[in-house]
């Protein structure tokens, strides 16, 4: 009985052996001699600016501060976020108010609808509006301020009216001497530059540069561009400083985690809204009203079809366009991520309107950032001969654009 097992445990012992070496010889094969093996590396997750608590914090510390911010200015931690509101309050840094964009500070106002000033229940800190009586923060209002932090996600598109935002804040601090610090997050339609550009006689408060719709920066690198274009009034020039991104590019693929505005509910409809904000200058529905919304276009006059849908007042659309009527539309919900703008959709919506006379209203020209737009719809330009009216503008911007980049 010794001798059986003495001879099992010994025959077990050279296999496991012989199993060892070829396996050690395997894995060495295959990593010295495969030229064809390699290891993908996960991407390193994106740092937003406010994150990076360490290049800004020193720069606050004994100073009175004021804040530009909405819902979306949080600092991200393993379990959740905190808003920086709270964070900087915790850190000792004095804030003296918080100015609150289009939508308001908790972003749950309509779009267009006027933000009222306010106290923040949480802080006890007062709200002052800049989509209300004023969009350019007031001598007055910035009375004893000696820094502002401005931290609000951006989307990438001209008409969204965050960019016109920073702008008036940038002009307020250059002409009262307070320097401003961007705290910088990624901008989610980076990864191109398209669309019509805008013409400064058309210049409104959805669109205040001659950039094209879609112009492939972040609001830092925005913010750069400003200054250094010399576009704010007199030609003044602020005090600005950004806290950058770590571990993005343009390319990157970011998933906002908090809405930025009432009616961009998910990562489709912020894909889709370059090319959709169109149809707010229309008479057409782009899905407000529903919870689909810039990811589906309709109206009652529109042929019947197999998709249809009713708009019903709902957060961020009291009285969407159609309120109540049955619409026949197009549900784009399926539709690939989108690295251009198309211009088919309003295309098909003017086709489908009877009374094309309606069809365009007084803001378009101010979505599209000009005349031509309207003008090419009207007398039956293609899709193609639109887009290509756009490239010598687009590839003058990229040149402007490179001076300003943070990120490749």
């Amino acid at each position: 009985m010794i001798s059986m097992r003495f001879k099992n445990t010994y025959f077990l012992s050279v296999f496991l052996l012989f199993f060892c070496l070829n396996s050690c010889v395997a894995k060495n094969q295959v990593r010295n001699f495969n030229p064809e093996s390699k290891v993908i590396a996960q991407p390193l997750e994106i740092v937003v600016g406010a994150n990076n608590t360490a290049a800004y914090l020193p720069l606050l510390a004994g100073k009175n501060v004021a804040l530009v911010t909405n819902q979306t200015s949080v600092i991200f931690k393993k379990n959740g976020s905190v808003h920086l509101v709270d964070s900087l309050l915790s850190q000792g840094i004095t804030i003296k108010k918080v100015f609150s964009p289009e939508h308001g500070f908790r972003g749950d106002v309509d779009a267009g609808e006027k933000v009222a000033d306010g106290i923040d229940i949480k802080t006890g800190l007062p709200i002052v509006s800049l989509y209300g009586k004023n969009k350019k923060p007031t001598q007055e209002q910035l009375q004893g301020i000696e820094l502002m932090v401005f931290d609000i996600q951006d989307v990438g598109v001209r008409f969204y009216t965050y960019i016109s935002t920073l702008h008036y804040v940038m002009e307020a601090c250059a002409e009262n001497g307070i320097p401003l610090i961007v705290l910088d997050r990624p901008n989610p339609n980076a990864h191109y530059i398209d669309g019509p550009t805008l013409k400064m006689e058309h210049s409104t408060f959805l669109g205040m540069h001659p950039v094209p719709l879609v112009y492939g920066m972040t609001i830092g690198e925005y913010a750069q561009m400003i200054n250094g274009e010399h576009w704010l009034k007199d030609k003044v020039t602020c005090n600005l400083t950004v806290i950058s991104l770590k571990n993005y590019t343009h390319q990157s693929e970011y998933h906002l985690p908090i809405k930025p505005s009432p009616n961009l509910p998910n990562d489709k409809a912020i894909n889709l809204y370059p090319s959709m904000g169109f149809f707010e200058g229309t008479n057409i529905n782009a899905g407000r009203g529903t919870e689909n919304q810039f990811q589906q276009y309709g109206a009652p006059f529109f042929p019947k079809s197999d998709f249809t849908y009713t708009p019903q007042p709902n957060p961020g659309a009291k009285n969407p366009k159609h309120l109540g009527k049955l619409c026949y539309g197009v549900n784009l919900e399926n539709t690939k991520r989108m690295s251009s703008v198309t211009i088919e959709w309003l295309l098909d919506a003017y086709a489908k309107t009877p009374n094309t006379e309606s069809f365009f209203g007084p803001s378009f020209t101010a979505h599209a950032g000009n005349t031509e737009l309207e003008i090419q719809i009207k007398n039956g330009m293609s899709a193609t001969e639109i887009y290509s009216s756009w490239q010598p503008e687009i590839a003058t911007f990229k040149k402007i654009r490179t001076k300003y980049l943070l990120y490749e």
